[in-house]
């Protein structure tokens, strides 16, 4: 199964409570951290929530 690397590259300032929520859960604290996740559908949506502030490379 394929892996997502994922960047944050924009502040979670002035965005919605959800959209925090999310980069959270994702492992994300601050701009340029990254973190690795499995490929599965629920990290797809929530990549998919915050896409205007992250960026998601595909690793194998």
């Amino acid at each position: 199964m394929s892996r997502l690397k994922v960047t944050q590259i924009r502040s979670e300032i002035g965005g919605k409570q959800n959209q925090r929520d999310t980069l959270r859960s994702l492992g994300l604290k601050r701009i340029g951290d990254t973190v690795v996740k499995e490929d599965r559908p629920e990290i797809r949506g929530m990549v998919n929530t915050v896409a205007h502030l992250i960026v998601v490379e595909e690793v194998d």
